[in-house]
């Protein structure tokens, strides 16, 4: 299949998946614990389903989050989709709309395709490259472009903090904080709402993969703290390393510097 195709299938597993969340959101659901401690609901768990349903068609193996959970990760290769069917489940059990369906197609450890909708809003996020855009209500593609110069703004997430936070925000003098939930943090960096994304803590590849391709695509740059392109397809607990998120490659090379010497200055 082409990308193309692959992509209108990505958005059709993805909207698929938002309607089964938002079935189970609007009613009473419970949750459990997962070995790592993060919660898992019975929307995960479906939306999965409904994704694994319409992607097994292409044959190309799919590294998802709850399967992993369950010891069930397929021999990925060079080219693999990367699914978290409900990124942002703290979000969901707050009910306050900030959790996504995120879908990215890998190729040689670079997420090239990515899907990122949030069920609550409908708001849904698309990176490929021919570039990114977002798909508006009335199904019209918005171009997204990052914005880099002005005065600097942060986004961090509702759920997860961290004490180098503060040192990272003084060395860029940042004049705000955007907080929110899930993979919409790349979003909106990808929008021009905001210029970095500071990652203190852990997260996955599910987590993460979708997000990139669309920040990416939309002139953004992704590096681990030793300023290497964030990858995928590592293996073993599938945890990514520490991160920046930032609006072009020049801000992340600095933004990774900044974030090495606040995790030195804190205790």
């Amino acid at each position: 299949m082409t990308n193309s195709a692959l992509l209108d299938l990505m958005l059709q597993a993805s909207r698929d998946a938002a309607a089964v969340i938002m079935e189970v959101y609007l009613g009473d659901f419970d949750h459990i614990a997962k070995a790592d401690g993060s919660p898992v609901t019975v929307a995960d768990q479906k939306a999965e389903t409904v994704i694994l349903d319409l992607l097994k068609s292409t044959g190309v193996p799919v590294l998802a989050e709850e399967s992993a959970a369950a010891g069930i990760v397929p021999t990925l290769g060079n080219r693999f989709f990367v699914v978290d069917p409900l990124d942002g489940t703290k979000e969901f059990l707050k009910r306050n709309g900030e959790f996504t369906v995120n879908i990215a197609l890998v190729e040689g450890g670079k997420p090239v395709l990515g899907v990122v909708l949030a069920p609550a809003t409908g708001a849904t996020f698309v990176g490929s490259p021919d570039g990114a855009f977002e798909i508006t209500e009335r199904d019209e593609r918005v171009p997204l472009r990052t914005v880099a110069d002005g005065r600097m703004k942060v986004v961090a997430s509702r759920s997860h903090g961290h004490a180098a936070l503060d040192g990272f925000c003084a060395t860029f003098q940042v004049v705000d904080d955007v907080s929110v939930g899930s993979s919409l943090k790349f979003c909106l960096v990808a929008r021009g709402e905001a210029q970095l994304y500071p990652r203190f803590t852990p997260t996955s590849e599910w987590d993460t993969a979708a997000g990139q391709a669309v920040l990416e695509a939309a002139g953004g740059k992704v590096l681990t703290l030793q300023g290497d392109p964030l990858r995928y397809g590592k293996g073993g607990d599938n945890l990514n390393p520490y991160f920046i998120a930032a609006a072009n490659a020049d801000l992340a090379a600095r933004g990774a510097q900044a974030m090495r010497d606040a995790l030195a200055a804190t205790p």
